[in-house]
């Protein structure tokens, strides 16, 4: 479910399924349909297991410092559908979503497409309506039968590889790679992170077969400890992140070399100023996102995630003591989050949530995972965090990015109100 889509699907008689159908041969008619909306601006396409969220933005801040206007296609939804599709980071409005729904009605679209291939056809629409100088398109599930693999990007983005969606993409780290490695496309360099070495080796197998040059982590680029960025002759020093944690160091890395590439294809002038604005304000919601003194916010909602949820926490609050609520969806790797979050947390409350009750885990099941010395349930988010935050140490809601979204608006209110 994709809050407030429903609306615009209702007004406009548009009817679309709800269901998952990985697969291109649906978007790509949608796509003669609509007269290839996805051809009509520049793209950066991002895929991968972890990172993206957080590559985009501080990729996508860059751009605006250096002039470009940006156009953003992200998920899951924060709120609700608006801010999916981002123009220079603003979601777009109701009367945006409306012509965007006028030209998806009059194609004659309904009924032959998933939500979220509708979802992908309205932010290609927004795209020819808008115009933005460059549009960066996250990669919903996998990458080469995901529905945004229609575009000819000119940088394609893939921060890391970790085992998910195992049901679709295969239960293997290579499996996992042949999906992601689908977003390459011919003479578009691909951006890519430090990968495991059988995901590389795919990655590289698809680079020779695609002609795609390469860009790695740590091999042709990497950020020093410090925050300085070096690609070969080319240093940026003094750099500050406003995402925290040692893994938004690597993420941060990738967005430079991607707009580095965005550069050379705009023919614009690099400036390091600029850079360093771009990083030092660049923001992603539930990525570590602080809500109040002591009260967090991170999608941690699979084992390499929380991995670098575990890291941060130590990296920045090592003698602290750590709360951590959490609600999740069954379909996760419950016990792999669950152990890497007990190395910093011995104190969990596990909650249940109003929307996606026949996706979520009961808070009691999620409780019988846990391997904490202190343990409970609790009715709401808002209910463990009030109860927690007064005690000593922080408190970090995580789970599910689905799960988040809603409790994000929820917990700003409240805890402004304290």
């Amino acid at each position: 479910m994709i809050p407030a889509f429903d609306q615009y699907k209702e007004r406009f008689e548009v009817e679309s399924s709800d269901v998952i159908k990985p697969g291109l041969t649906a978007i790509e008619r949608a796509m003669e349909m609509l007269d290839h909306p996805e051809l009509a601006v520049p793209t950066v396409h991002v895929a991968g297991t972890n990172g993206k969220g957080s590559t985009i933005a501080m990729l996508e801040a860059i751009c605006r410092e250096h002039g470009l206007k940006t156009l953003t296609f992200t998920s899951p939804c924060i709120e609700d559908v608006h801010d999916q599709i981002k123009i220079n980071n603003r979601p777009l409005a109701s009367f945006q979503m409306d012509d965007i729904f006028k030209q998806l009605k009059a194609a004659g679209l309904s009924g032959l497409l998933t939500d979220f291939e509708l979802l992908t056809a309205a932010a290609f629409v927004a795209c020819r309506l808008y115009q933005p100088d460059i549009a960066i398109i996250e990669a919903g599930l996998g990458g080469r039968f995901d529905s945004t693999n229609v575009v000819r990007p000119i940088v394609s983005i893939v921060p890391s590889i970790a085992l998910e969606h195992t049901n679709f993409l295969g239960d293997t780290i290579a499996d996992i790679a042949y999906h992601k490695s689908g977003i390459l496309k011919p003479h578009a360099t691909a951006v890519l992170g430090q990968l495991p070495e059988e995901a590389m080796a795919v990655f590289e197998a698809e680079a020779t077969k695609q002609h795609v040059p390469l860009k790695v982590d740590g091999h042709d680029f990497e950020v020093l400890i410090g925050d300085t960025y070096v690609q070969g002759l080319l240093e940026i020093h003094q750099l500050t992140r406003q995402l925290k944690g040692a893994h938004q160091r690597h993420n941060m890395g990738i967005a430079i070399t991607a707009f580095i590439e965005v550069a050379k294809k705009h023919s614009l002038t690099m400036h390091d100023e600029a850079i360093r604005k771009a990083l030092a304000h660049a923001a992603i919601p539930g990525r570590f996102e602080q809500l109040s003194r002591n009260v967090f916010l991170d999608g941690a909602h699979n084992p390499a995630s929380a991995a670098s949820l575990r890291k941060t926490i130590e990296e920045l609050y090592p003698d602290t003591p750590v709360h951590i609520v959490m609600g999740i969806l069954k379909d996760k790797d419950v016990d792999g989050v669950l152990r890497e979050l007990e190395h910093v947390c011995d104190d969990f409350t596990f909650v249940n949530v109003e929307r996606e009750q026949s996706r979520l885990m009961p808070a009691e099941t999620l409780m019988a995972h846990s391997q904490a010395g202190h343990k409970q349930t609790a009715e709401s988010a808002l209910q463990a965090v009030l109860a927690k935050r007064s005690e000593q140490g922080i408190v970090i809601l995580t789970g599910s990015l689905y799960l988040l979204a809603q409790w994000r608006h929820t917990l700003q209110h409240a805890l402004r109100a304290q």
